[in-house]
């Protein structure tokens, strides 16, 4: 399959399954010394393979791409093996990690694929001149970090294991909630 595609399918699937919205969240695929992402305000409902923005890595991202585009590439810069770079805004995983604590997983999967996931915090206003560096250092070695407040970052080397990521973090993050709810954890 044509990786613009695939990364179309993905793209769509984030907004399809609730894990973003019409025009948040992106999404690149590595091919060689190049990469391409979704551009800037892409909306997940309409988007076609035409429209994502070819960047070369230790370029300047080309017009046009995600604000992320240097998130995107620091993330290949720092993990060569990385084929794919996933933005999305799970409200689950977002707002267990609200308090700025790393998030443990109580449920089987989640502890299972991460143990811990990272939890960065940025400040909104240096989130484009920091934001790069922190979140490719955290992906080197785990799989998935949360920034505080913003949303998920997830590498690998395939779309479909990044989505994979994605989804197990999300359900991870609502069965805290709802376990917490349930009253079968403590509440602090």
């Amino acid at each position: 399959m044509d990786p613009r595609l695939d990364l179309i399918r993905h793209y769509r699937w984030l907004r399809r399954y609730g894990l973003n919205d019409s025009h948040s969240g992106n999404l690149s695929v590595r091919c060689g010394d190049d990469y391409w992402i979704t551009p800037t305000g892409a909306c997940a409902d309409t988007l076609e393979a035409d429209q994502l923005i070819r960047c070369t890595l230790g370029e300047s991202p080309a017009a046009g791409a995600s604000l992320d585009a240097p998130l995107h590439r620091a993330v290949y810069e720092k993990n060569p093996q990385a084929a794919t770079v996933m933005h999305s805004h799970g409200a689950c995983s977002v707002a267990v990690t609200l308090g700025g604590d790393d998030f443990a997983p109580v449920d089987f999967e989640g502890q299972y694929y991460f143990g811990r996931v990272p939890v960065l915090d940025i400040p909104y206003s240096d989130y484009l001149e920091e934001a790069p560096s922190q979140v490719a250092q955290a992906l080197h070695g785990v799989p998935i970090v949360v920034v505080r407040g913003h949303g998920v970052y997830a590498c690998a080397d395939s779309l479909n294991l990044a989505y994979k990521w994605t989804c197990s973090l999300e359900l991870s993050a609502r069965t805290f909630l709802l376990a917490r709810q349930a009253g079968t954890l403590p509440s602090t």
